[in-house]
């Protein structure tokens, strides 16, 4: 039979992981579903246009994926897939199918296509039929890869130290054109944790404060007006507060009281720039997409 889409993989996957508790390695997960498919060798070993990876290998990976968001499976380490308790209840009432229609009535799902501040409309194309432009597909596709390797980002940072968050930032900082600097945080910094030089004599500086929070918490008015107070202890009109969480609304009150230049940037900003300018990812595949040069015909 023809390889299967990524929706028709999903309940197939999602038995397999009961009837094999425990973390089970993605590599064995693909191999299960070629063989519960009927795949040949030839269809095992199709690839993607990039040639980077197969097509059933990305396709599980995608079904993977979606039924995570759901709920419904974890990732114990990378590269395995899990069952949990609400995806094997799920498998106990029976369901006819699994799809991305099924998984909308859980809210993680939901709350899963709504990144970047935007719902993201999918359904259209995750169907045969369609009457989106195809590059409007495309950039759609990238809209919804780019949603989920910031949750990959952010759970990258959340695992690691806040110290590294640190470095992140100042990685991001000086990607972005800011210059050269160095991480100061330590104890009784005075909510400074490091510095950009704006010039090659270190003269004029940009000092910032990084934030980095787990389980819901969120910076508050206090962290920032202590921020402002350390600005003005150094002397220093320029800052910037990044968190890998968000500010509490009234935040902009805080600051309308400050002469100070203050860039407070949130999860959401701070994700799409680490994707913008490549901190902890790298590009993978590069597309052109082409159009007609009218100037190179004459009748034109």
């Amino acid at each position: 039979m023809a390889i299967p889409d990524y929706q028709t993989i999903m309940m197939p996957l999602l038995e397999y992981l009961m009837k094999n508790p425990g973390p089970q390695r993605m590599q064995d997960v693909t191999e299960a579903m070629s063989n519960h498919f009927s795949l040949t060798e030839e269809e095992k070993e199709e690839l993607l246009p990039s040639g980077q990876q197969s097509v059933i290998h990305n396709r599980v990976g995608w079904a993977r994926t979606y039924l995570k968001k759901a709920g419904l499976l974890n990732d114990p380490k990378r590269g395995y897939a899990e069952i949990n308790k609400m995806g094997i209840e799920v498998l106990e009432k029976k369901p006819n199918e699994i799809n991305v229609k099924f998984l909308n009535r859980f809210p993680e799902f939901k709350e899963f296509r709504k990144k970047r501040n935007k719902q993201i409309e999918v359904a259209e194309f995750e169907t045969d039929e369609t009457d989106i432009p195809p590059n409007e597909m495309i950039e759609r596709g990238i809209e919804l890869i780019n949603a989920d390797l910031a949750e990959e980002l952010l759970g990258k940072i959340e695992r690691n130290t806040p110290a590294f968050f640190e470095s992140i930032v100042l990685d991001l900082l000086s990607s972005m054109g800011y210059g050269k600097g160095r991480v100061t945080g330590r104890s009784g910094d005075g909510g400074i944790d490091g510095f950009i030089s704006q010039d090659a004599l270190g003269i004029e500086k940009i000092y910032f404060q990084a934030k980095r929070f787990t389980g819901g918490n969120k910076v508050n008015a206090s962290m920032v007006r202590d921020f402002v107070g350390s600005l003005e202890l150094k002397g220093v009109s320029k800052g910037v507060f990044i968190t890998s969480s968000d500010f509490p609304q009234d935040t902009e009150k805080v600051l309308a009281g400050t002469h100070k230049s203050i860039v407070l940037i949130n999860q959401t900003k701070l994700l799409n720039l680490m994707i913008l300018y490549n901190i902890g990812v790298s590009v993978e595949k590069t597309f052109e997409v082409k159009r007609i040069d009218s100037d190179y015909f004459p009748e034109d």
